[in-house]
């Protein structure tokens, strides 16, 4: 819970106070860099415990030069108070706004809504608790009385999006024992409902008979039966533009019988991080009622090993009428995402598309954890896109896509293959989803090394990070009519 009221640390646990390297003047702070415990950089964080009736606690965090701070920076000082709050076991937490000429109030409401639930979330449904921990909450302290009203509309719609993200890391952190196509689409359809966006699921025969073959070829393998779901939220009744979102959802991913080795294995219950990203999106634009149409589309299914399975050597069709040639069965997503972004522009007429998937081991290779790999066909589709991470602090790298690479996807007993070979991964594998977008403005977000952390850091905590669910709802939020970036 988040609310904007001025707190005092009589009234709280814990206060979260935002210090700049060049604005240090209280006694307490000056003693605390003359003994270098704490200067104000960027990182910086100092926990004063004064004992009270209780213990409470002053958390100062660094922000650097306050003059330079930006969102971003300002969301990372504060997951860190936020981090020391939690393990402090506090449930009540202050937090100071700082007002600067690079970021507003409206700024930083979003700024430190989203830094508070994110950095204190946390995934342990399945551990045995001996009592119920209380949920934190966080009161935005400093909002001057002249902008409360507005200061608590963008609090309101910055729930809403921290809200998505979350619903996208609780849907990657589930087990795949747990979330399976069936109850993928069960989730998405609870979130449309409360988001107030339509949601239809397609059942095997329905795929069938739309002909999605690419995609049944993969999901022929298991016994939980495929799930085509698709959200539709007509914000914009003046416009005829439509953005499609395309997630992949691979609810498991063994990698058939081109076989992952076991240590791939063991988080593969997050190969469906980009369906998890789409339907966070969709919650956060239909929830804050955004004026724009977006309609998402998800090929849930599983990839395991069955006398049914495709194999190496097979030649499958494809809802786009294109035949493929299968190399390897680990090469799966791009099978699922063919047939649903086929799918999206010819029976929901999108206008424009963005497929994410967590796609190829190449986009860490080449990028970590933390910048997402694009291929595109439209370089003002991804300028908008990189306009909206400079609100939202991800990060984006966009990989080339020439011909060369496109001719790689080939084959010689079919249209096309379904790996383009050991190089260049991350490239073929875009081109190959590129292949089915029929021209329209199209950008592809391989999100295999930012849709899951090994360990925290800021405010991703381990696990699914949600990544890039505040982005697509930046791409098109309404503008707040100021000039900074959040």
């Amino acid at each position: 819970m988040v609310n904007i009221k001025d707190v005092t640390l009589d009234e709280v646990q814990a206060l979260i106070v935002p210090i700049s390297e060049n604005d240090i003047q209280e006694k307490t702070l000056e003693a605390l860099k003359s003994s270098k415990a704490f200067s104000g950089k960027e990182g910086d964080v100092f926990v004063l415990p004064i004992v009270k009736e209780t213990v409470k606690y002053m958390i100062y965090v660094g922000i650097g030069n306050k003059e330079a701070l930006t969102a971003e920076g300002l969301r990372e000082a504060i997951a860190e108070g936020v981090k020391k709050a939690k393990a402090a076991k506090v449930t009540e937490v202050g937090i100071k706004l700082v007002v600067t000429d690079n970021i507003c109030v409206g700024g930083n409401v979003k700024a430190i809504t989203e830094a508070a639930l994110l950095a204190s979330y946390s995934f342990d449904e399945y551990k045995t608790k001996t009592e119920e921990e209380a949920p934190m909450k966080f009161y935005l302290v400093g909002v001057p009385a002249a902008k409360v009203e507005r200061a608590n509309e963008v609090l309101a719609a910055s729930l809403k999006v921290a809200e998505g993200v979350i619903i996208a890391r609780d849907l990657v952190n589930e087990p795949s024992n747990v979330l399976y196509p069936e109850t993928l689409a069960e989730k998405a359809v609870e979130v449309g409902k409360a988001a107030g966006c339509e949601v239809e699921v397609f059942d095997e025969k329905q795929i069938e008979a739309l002909g999605m073959k690419a995609f049944l070829a993969v999901g022929a393998s298991s016994e939980r039966k495929p799930k085509l779901i698709v959200m539709r939220y007509m914000g914009d009744a003046d416009s005829k533009e439509v953005l499609g979102l395309v997630g992949k959802g691979l609810t498991y991913d063994t990698g058939g019988y081109s076989l992952k080795p076991t240590d791939s294995m063991k988080t593969m219950q997050s190969d469906m991080g980009g369906a998890a990203a789409v339907i966070g999106a969709m919650s956060a634009i239909a929830g804050n009622k955004v004026k724009t149409n977006v309609i998402a589309v998800v090929a849930a299914c599983e990839n395991v090993i069955s006398g049914g399975s495709y194999k190496p050597g097979d030649i499958i069709g494809s809802m786009a009428g294109k035949t493929i040639e299968i190399l390897n069965t680990d090469a799966e997503g791009r099978l699922t995402l063919a047939d649903a972004v086929t799918y999206a522009i010819e029976k929901e007429k999108v206008t424009r598309i963005i497929d994410l998937a967590t796609l190829t081991g190449a986009a860490l290779v080449a990028l970590g954890t933390s910048t997402t790999a694009v291929v595109t066909n439209n370089q003002d589709f991804y300028e908008e896109l990189q306009a909206a991470a400079k609100k939202s602090g991800e990060q984006f790298w966009q990989l080339p896509a020439h011909k060369e690479y496109a001719k790689m996807n080939k084959s010689t007993v079919a249209d096309l293959k379904n790996t383009g070979g050991r190089f260049a991964g991350t490239i073929t594998a875009g081109l190959f989803v590129g292949e089915f977008v029929q021209d329209l403005p199209w950008l592809h977000l391989d999100i295999a090394g930012t849709a899951w952390a090994d360990s925290a850091e800021g405010y991703i905590t381990k696990g699914g990070t949600g990544a890039p669910v505040r982005t697509l709802y930046r791409l098109v939020e309404e503008p707040c009519g100021c000039h900074h970036n959040h």
